[in-house]
């Protein structure tokens, strides 16, 4: 998720309007043949050197969407395949791992805030041609993520487990995953630059590098998994706390490749030795930049931690079988937020480059694709819900549970499409604002509430927390295009 912005380019009645993906010139909508496309995903997957902010859209989209794309697709297997492996240790096990995200979403928030700032500065200096300030500005980001790391690392090793206790996590829970938050969260380095430093390889056009990033980490977590899960092979016999060394193991290995590829200048970011100082001005843009994107992530991820302590509430079942149809809904959104990330890249670049009205152009693109993708998507999931959910379940009660959570929130996929490509579109453009106060309206003033009064006095029971996380995510779509077409993230400066 990053963001990035541009000098100021005027206002709205200065420039023609794009109201829509079919506004494109002709030009920028070529028809490559099969053999094209084939060569443009090959060269996508090795890693390309074109300069986006010249290239065609379709081809600028389809070079950073693939690898950005299957880099999430391996992140929703990862995420499919660690609750699929929890929960043959039952409803407990499965609460562990949900009561701990809710805990982890303190270092995603930071992470993500961060991840924006440095989206912004790499991508607007990447396509104002200026290399060195890229270069600058992703070592003073990893300066700040791992003095962030620090801190919440020590809370967390200390205080994990009672603060699992404070999210409402059943007795069960925690008697079989004491350790689990405090590995999880005490290793909050790996995430914090996981999340930053691949945020600086997108904001340089450099997805390839992201991708292998991830499917290198999230196939150690999945392969490790269950042999620490289970104790397969030579392996301790470790639970549900396996998972969290796995995961923690697999993310270490994924930023020391990071690091390998900075030094290397294997893309169009490398960091070399004078780049290795510390710099207060570059530092202070990240902050100010990344300020209100934390803040905007923390409104949407504080939400996720009500709406568990609201669904705890009805038994663990009921908590696992949320659970899981939220790891399966992940499984299904992160690939699209790989269109969305794409859309940031090229907001970012084409505003570095002085041409926001390409860059918009690009935001309307990429959302219709998702709007493609995501559409057909959410059918499956509303057909075929209960089936999926029991994959990971044999309990009636989870598969009951999760199912219904599904089939509802798939329903608005068609929205959260175009939802979450203009949300990433305003990060991209060093707006982290616009989302920030969507983010408090959607989901202080409006999910939260409604997820008590549903599932309370309204007698909905658990199915009104669903029906409130569904309407909040097409709330942030409908007001989130309404605020991109006034235009004002065309003026923000980095």
């Amino acid at each position: 998720m990053a963001p990035w912005a541009c000098a100021s380019v005027g206002n709205r009645s200065q420039r023609p309007a794009v109201s829509a993906p079919d506004s494109l010139p002709a030009s920028d909508v070529p028809s490559p043949s099969p053999a094209g496309f084939w060569a443009l995903v090959r060269e996508a997957l090795a890693g390309t050197r074109r300069d986006l902010t010249a290239e065609t859209l379709s081809r600028a989209i389809l070079l950073l969407a693939v690898p950005m794309v299957l880099e999430m697709v391996m992140e929703s297997i990862f995420a499919v395949a660690d609750i699929f492996w929890v929960s043959k240790l039952g409803p407990d096990a499965v609460s562990v791992g949900v009561c701990t995200e809710s805990l982890m979403t303190i270092i995603y928030t930071l992470a993500m805030g961060l991840a924006m700032g440095t989206g912004a500065i790499v991508a607007r200096r990447t396509g104002a041609k200026d290399p060195e300030g890229a270069a600058r500005g992703a070592v003073q980001a990893i300066i700040l993520g791992t003095l962030a790391a620090a801190v919440v690392g020590l809370v967390g090793a200390v205080a994990g487990t009672r603060l699992m206790a404070l999210m409402g996590a059943p007795p069960g829970a925690l008697a079989i995953g004491a350790a689990y938050p405090r590995i999880m969260v005490g290793g909050s380095v790996t995430v914090l630059l996981l999340f930053v430093i691949n945020a600086a390889f997108r904001g340089a056009g450099d997805a390839s590098i992201t991708m292998r990033t991830l499917w290198l980490a999230n196939g150690i977590n999945i392969v490790l998994g269950p042999c620490l899960i289970f104790g397969w092979g030579p392996f301790p016999r470790l639970g549900v706390t396996g998972a969290a060394v796995a995961t923690t193991i697999g993310r270490g290995v994924g930023v020391l490749y990071q690091l390998r590829a900075l030094a290397r200048g294997r893309g169009r970011l490398r960091v070399r030795r004078e780049h290795l100082v510390s710099d207060g001005a570059v530092q202070r843009t990240i902050l100010r930049l990344s300020r209100s994107g934390t803040v905007q992530m923390f409104i949407g991820m504080a939400s996720w931690i009500v709406l568990v302590k609201i669904v705890s509430r009805f038994g663990a079942n009921v908590l696992a079988g949320y659970g899981i149809a939220f790891r399966v809904v992940m499984f299904a959104l992160l690939p699209s937020w790989g269109l969305g990330n794409a859309a940031a890249t090229l907001v970012g670049q084409n505003l570095g480059a002085h041409r926001p009205d390409r860059a918009e152009q690009a935001v309307w693109r990429a959302a219709l694709y998702n709007l493609v993708f995501l559409g057909a998507v959410g059918l499956v999931l509303v057909i075929f819900a209960s089936d999926v959910v029991r994959l990971f379940s044999p309990v009636p009660e989870v598969v009951e549970a999760g199912g219904r959570c599904l089939r509802i929130v798939s329903a608005g996929f068609l929205f959260y499409a175009y939802g979450m490509v203009v949300t990433q579109a305003f990060n991209g453009a060093g707006d982290t604002k616009t989302p920030m106060f969507i983010n408090l309206v959607c989901f202080w003033l409006w999910e939260i509430p409604a997820a008590k009064i549903l599932s309370g006095p309204l007698n909905f029971g658990a199915s009104g927390v669903f029906f409130a996380i569904a309407t909040a995510f097409s709330l942030v779509a409908v007001l989130g295009v309404a605020t991109f077409r006034r235009g004002r993230w065309r003026s923000v400066e980095v």
